[in-house]
């Protein structure tokens, strides 16, 4: 059964974009299956869409080896 629902014609734009060549039923659904998805698996999906430098890679990693030594002391 059809059912009819109104959004603003920016999000109908995007959706439009998004959905390629599925309907607008399987692109909500797509959404909708994403979004209730574990973490992993949605940091798996956004994984190499960023560009980095190698100088924001190495203090990123800088960052994060601080912060999991500390854990790691915490928690060990």
């Amino acid at each position: 059964m059809a059912k009819t629902i109104m959004i603003a014609n920016k999000v109908y734009e995007e959706l439009k974009e998004m959905k390629e060549d599925k309907s607008f039923s399987e692109a909500i659904r797509a959404l909708m299956e994403r979004k209730s998805s574990k973490t992993g698996s949605s940091l798996r999906a956004c994984l190499g869409r960023l560009e980095r430098t190698d100088a924001e890679y190495e203090s990123s990693r800088k960052s994060l080896r601080k912060e999991y030594a500390k854990w790691n002391k915490r928690y060990a």
